[in-house]
Formats: C-alpha cells, structure tokens, sequence
C-alpha cells in the first residue's frame, strides 16, 4: 500500500526567502501513476540523520501541465523542510508516493464561480485548482483572498500576476498582509471582517459555486463559521489544514483492556494484539505492517481505512464526512479500538 518510487528531482525554484518549490521528472512508465487531480498531494520518504520522515506536500501546477511541482515552506524547527530549502538539490533523488487527496476541483463542462481563502503555503493547492478552474470553461471565475506576511513572504507571487494578466476580467485577487501595508491590500489577517467585506461588498454579486479554504485551523474554522452565517451551504465549502491544533487525547484515559486486531493492506492479514489505548496506527506501524500513511496527525487523508468489524473511535476528525464515518471508514491516526476485535481494511477505501 506504501508504494513509493523514486524520483529524481528536475529543478529548485526560490519562490521566498523561506520556501521553494521542487519539480519531480516523472518517466513515462510512471505516467499514469502519477497523474493527479488539481488540489491532490504527494507523499516524500527520506531518510534525515538515519530517520525516515515522511512528509505531505500539495501539487501546484495544475494537471494540464505535464509537470509534478510541489511548495515547501521552511518551518520553524523543521527537519524535511529545512532540508528542501538548505540542502536539496537538482538530480537528487527522492522517494514519492502517487498522489492522493480528497480536497480537489474536477471540472464538469459546467461554468463555475469559485473563491478560495488561502494562508502561507497554503496557497499551494490553490494555484493549481486555480489554474485549472480558468483553463477549463472560458465563463469560470476564481477569486483568491491570500493572506501572508508581506509581498516579499508570498509564495507564487509572480504566477499570481501572471493569472491577473492572463485572465483579467475572471481571475481577481485580494491580498491581505499581517506586517505591511501596501496598496491594493488589506492589512492584518484573514478574520471574520475580512471575510464578510469579500462576500457581502467586494465580490456580492458573484454567487460562488464552490469555496476552497486552506491554511492553519483557526483561520479555516473563522472562514468556515462566517460563511455558513452568510447562508452558504456546508457542501460547497472544502477545506485542508496545513497544520492542526494539539488536541488532548481524553479518550484514551477511558479506555481499558486490549484488542485482537486484524489488518488487510495489500492483499495481505496480518494479526495481533493491541492496548486500546494506543492508536490503530501506532500499533499497525510498530508490527511493521506497510500500512500507508503520512501526517500522523489527522490532517492529511493517507491511513484511511475501513472498519469490516468491531468497533473504533477517533480522538479528532476534520476529513471525513459524518456519512463516510456511518459506512465505516477512520482516520487509523486518530482511531482508538473500543471492542475486544477489530478487523480494518487498507485496501477497501
């Protein structure tokens, strides 16, 4: 199920002082494994001071482009990311998984409005939804509302401005900036009034289609609740987090006892017995099981998988539609068994 292959790195563009995107030559017999859809991401194995990492990155070329680009900001503290902007270089080789995600734009035939709000990197699965939506119906309107630090801290500034002119009349973008004051700019962050002058003065006579947010959790829940306020339905909002709130796992102090878990990944049962107060993931991994995975923290979709019996409990979700959760599925990151067997499948997602 981890299937990673080996790509070689074909360029290292400086996109700030602290991010960079990285271009992956994929040859053709890779081709259609690595095709994607606008907004999916990839996964990268890599060993950093004899420790595997394992990191999720959006794409941001939009499919049409024959390209495989991700954004890599540095973090405070990071260790992969750290690497791609010092210490990564053309030629190098990595490992990468197919690409995957569920926060995507397919295009229908259909016009479509659309507006997104994104935050720091999270501008990367936006650019290519962004990208695609204009190219795909000569009606379609994008509006991005991108918030950041300053012009000099933004990521694919310079596409941006290359939609702008391409697209004048269909692509419209609001900045927003937390440490400068320029124009044609609002200044602070992406909050409740930021929203609010976008959908009710600036942009009210679009009616959007759909509305894409990306960027840290508490801007993303601000965006969400002020939507929904301004009646905007809850399926035509999407959103991923870049990074997720710590959230005390309470559950687990409840809970006692072991359980027998099964597991299917791969066409393969592995069997063993687990304390219900570790996560399903922790234990798969800690057996050695190749079972998929990337974030380990809730906030990418890589170790769903689906309950075929027993029964299990998430400490947090922010992916799954409460339906996907009625038909079994779990984020096994998240997931704490609460019967005396559980039986999971990797494979039936």
């Amino acid at each position: 199920m981890s299937d990673f292959h080996a790509l070689q790195v074909s360029a290292i563009e400086k996109l700030t002082p602290s991010s960079v995107a990285v271009s992956f030559d994929v040859p053709e017999t890779l081709k259609d494994t690595f095709s994607f859809k606008a907004g999916q991401y990839i996964t990268i194995k890599h060993q950093v001071n004899g420790q595997e990492l394992r990191r999720a990155y959006s794409i941001s070329c939009p499919p049409s482009s024959g390209r495989l680009t991700v954004g890599i900001k540095k973090m405070p503290g990071g260790t992969f990311s750290v690497y791609a902007n010092e210490g990564l270089r053309e030629g190098a080789t990595l490992e990468v998984m197919p690409p995957e995600g569920r926060f995507i734009f397919v295009p229908d035939g259909n016009p479509k409005n659309v507006i997104a709000f994104a935050a720091g990197s999270g501008i990367t699965p936006i650019m290519s939804i962004a990208q695609t939506v204009l190219e795909s119906h000569p009606e379609n309107i994008f509006v991005l509302i991108f918030g950041n630090q300053s012009a000099t801290e933004t990521m694919y500034l310079s596409e941006i401005q290359f939609l702008e002119n391409k697209y004048t009349d269909r692509f419209f973008i609001q900045h927003v900036y937390s440490r400068a004051q320029e124009d044609n700019a609002l200044f602070g962050r992406i909050e409740r009034s930021t929203v609010n002058f976008i959908i009710k003065n600036k942009f009210k006579n679009i009616a959007f289609d759909a509305h894409y947010l990306c960027g840290p959790e508490p801007m993303i829940n601000t965006v969400v609740d002020v939507l929904k306020e301004n009646g905007v339905s809850e399926e035509k909002i999407l959103f991923e987090l870049f990074t997720s709130s710590d959230t005390e796992d309470d559950l687990a102090e409840d809970l006692e006892g072991k359980t027998q878990v099964e597991v299917i990944v791969d066409d393969e049962t592995f069997s063993f017995t687990m304390d219900k107060k570790q996560l399903v993931l922790d234990a798969v991994l800690k057996e050695d099981i190749d079972a998929p995975y990337s974030c380990q923290g809730g906030v990418c979709s890589s170790c769903i998988a689906r309950i075929k019996e027993g029964k299990a409990e998430m400490v947090k979700n922010q992916i799954l539609t409460d339906g996907e959760v009625a038909e079994g599925l779990i984020l096994t990151c998240q997931a704490h068994p609460l019967t005396s067997k559980l039986k999971i499948d990797y494979d039936d997602v």
